[in-house]
């Protein structure tokens, strides 16, 4: 059974990457509309006042549940994937203890390159 409680996913729509990975996300979901995508960029207030500053919204993707819980980096990519069939295995093999942390660190890497590259960081 699918979870389709709402979720709040706050990325970086200044991101081609992250525009196209939405995409996708919407395409395999059957749920979609059970996920409202915010841009961290209009919703920085509203961050600040969750205690995430703009910086780090823009390092790592951030998902609220419908419970209000904040779920952040590979965390928000394991809720969102556990939504979709086809993603679940994803989902449990980058929540395994050894993968997790290696995704993590690469992730961060990345992303920090892509933000200078833009100059954004």
């Amino acid at each position: 059974m699918s979870d389709v409680s709402p979720l709040k996913v706050y990325y970086d729509a200044a991101c081609p990457l992250c525009r196209r990975e939405r995409r996708r996300y919407e395409r395999l979901a059957r749920e979609a509309h059970s996920v409202e995508w915010l841009d961290v960029s209009s919703h920085e207030t509203g961050l600040r006042e969750r205690g995430v500053e703009p910086r780090e919204a823009l390092l790592s993707l951030h998902v609220e549940d419908a419970e209000g819980t904040l779920h952040r980096g590979m965390d928000a990519y394991i809720l969102l994937m556990r939504r979709i069939p086809r993603l679940r295995p994803l989902a449990v093999l980058i929540g395994l203890p050894v993968i997790k942390p290696v995704l993590t660190w690469w992730y961060g890497h990345w992303v920090r390159r892509r933000l200078a590259r833009q100059g954004r960081l």
